[in-house]
């Protein structure tokens, strides 16, 4: 049983608490008993009075349950689109929640609050720079365009608040490292917006990847991520404004199709890079289509396809000794709560080369909580071991969100010098 020692008699307000849903959910979960013999329930919570967030408890195991369940406060700089999903994802993930948006509109943020269904105790602000001082706050997601990212993913970590970034996280890995450098000094935790690595495909099909009776070693992947783009888009959207995003669709799709090559590669990174002949740039220079092969030390290949002019498609295909894996929904999968893959291990032709024996077969994974959401999660849980434990900024993430930045500027640099190829140096 679990006491708890009232210091004073403040009453449970449901409007000053912050995140008073999961609050009612947490308390009741630790079967929280008021001195006095009356239990905290969903029902009487409004009625108790409660001590100012202190519990005191009976036993070591209750101790370490204290803080267990409270979510990670999230805040949000900017109001892009993107960030609408985000917003849903925060408010999925069961140990996170929304506390603030900041605009340089007030009524903008206040817009983009309501529109996405931000608890009432939510602060709206009307600058980047309040929220980054809001001692509430734990967490940063910042969807700025990426001319931006630099100033304030160092400012963000300056103020010591963990980051979740959206992709690409800076115009060059020399402005990627100054991030990284600022987040190391302050002990804060970052991690970009690549929503798909955190499916729970995506694990199962690494399962297939790692398998060397089934798959065998990888020899060649090639990925593609292209949509066609409206005349508003390409005319007004940030994504092709070099003052706003100079990357255009190399830094916009072309950085899922690089992350996807080297998540088949197990992040190795390739000896050289030569992006292909035939770039598409618009009348600023901005890229709206291109593409680049990949090549290792080892004889592995890969080529990667990336446009804002073409059909919707998001294939990856990793080839490896013994066997393939297939998809076309890679990055978005079809459905949110479901996604598929096909595999194939040692097919040959039958006796009259008119089919496949054995066929591909598909695979489906269900999940609880979209793609998006297990990012969230995944990245609070970090954050809230750093905040709870003590511990140390998780190295895995940023040295990913490194090597695909490295390969970027690579492909960047290839078609600047006429398409030659491109050692990676680390």
């Amino acid at each position: 049983m679990i006491h708890v020692r009232l210091n004073n008699n403040t009453r449970a307000n449901r409007p000053l608490i912050s995140n008073y849903d999961k609050l009612v959910h947490t308390l009741c979960s630790l079967d929280l008993v008021l001195r006095g013999s009356v239990r905290v329930t969903p029902s009487n919570f409004n009625n108790l009075t409660l001590p100012s967030y202190h519990l005191s408890l009976s036993t070591s195991h209750q101790k370490r349950k204290q803080m267990a369940d409270i979510p990670i406060r999230i805040g949000i700089i900017g109001c892009a689109d993107i960030a609408r999903k985000v917003s849903r994802a925060i408010q999925l993930a069961p140990n996170a929640t929304l506390s603030a948006v900041a605009s340089r509109s007030i009524d903008k943020a206040a817009n983009f609050a309501k529109a996405n269904g931000f608890p009432p105790e939510a602060k709206i602000y009307d600058s980047y720079e309040s929220l980054l001082d809001d001692p509430d706050i734990d967490a940063v997601y910042l969807p700025l365009p990426t001319s931006l990212h630099h100033k304030w993913a160092v400012l963000t970590a300056q103020k010591k608040k963990h980051l979740l970034m959206e992709k690409p996280l800076a115009l060059n890995v020399a402005q990627f490292d100054e991030i990284l450098k600022a987040c190391e000094e302050n002990g804060v935790q970052i991690m970009d917006g690549t929503m798909w690595v955190h499916n729970p495909r995506t694990y199962k099909m690494k399962e297939f990847l790692n398998d060397k009776e089934r798959f065998g070693l990888l020899k060649s992947v090639n990925s593609c991520f292209t949509f066609f783009a409206d005349p508003d888009f390409l005319k007004n959207d940030i994504r092709v404004k070099p003052d706003l995003d100079a990357l255009g669709a190399l830094g916009d799709a072309g950085w899922y199709g690089i992350r996807s090559v080297l998540w088949a590669a197990d992040y190795e990174l390739p000896k050289t890079v030569a992006a292909l002949q035939g770039p598409v740039l618009n009348e600023a220079g901005v890229i709206l289509a291109c593409g680049a092969s990949l090549y290792w030390e080892d004889g592995k290949v890969a080529t990667f396809h990336c446009s804002f002019l073409s059909n919707l498609t998001m294939n990856l295909t990793a080839i490896g000794t013994c066997g393939t894996l297939h998809l076309t929904d890679f990055i978005i999968p079809y459905q949110e709560h479901e996604a598929s893959y096909t595999t194939s291990s040692k097919p040959q032709f039958n006796e009259l080369v008119t089919g496949w024996v054995p066929i591909p077969s598909e695979h489906t994974v269900t999940v609880n909580v979209p793609q998006e959401a297990c990012m969230v999660r995944e990245f609070a849980s970090l954050v809230e071991n750093i905040k709870k434990n003590g511990a140390q900024p998780d190295k895995k993430w940023p040295t990913i969100s490194r090597k695909t930045q490295l390969v970027l500027d690579a492909v960047k640099a290839s078609i600047e010098k006429g398409f030659e190829a491109v050692e990676i140096v680390s």
